[in-house]
């Protein structure tokens, strides 16, 4: 592969399977940074909500 190939065109599917195999595609990383952000929002909220319930309970006597 030359150092000007990439303005000669036409071989992004050879360098999909040589030069590109195995490797996270942008898309594909996005969509898991994506899914891991929504897994540590989600966590983060059930603490909140969790914290929020105790303290409810400390405050009103746990419902007696």
């Amino acid at each position: 592969m030359g150092l000007l190939s990439w303005l000669v065109g036409g071989n992004d599917r050879k360098l999909a399977e040589s030069q590109y195999a195995g490797r996270e595609s942008a898309s594909e990383r996005a969509a898991r940074k994506r899914r891991a952000s929504r897994e540590r929002s989600i966590a983060k909220e059930a603490a909140k909500a969790e914290r929020w319930e105790q303290q409810d309970r400390r405050r009103f006597g746990g419902g007696r």
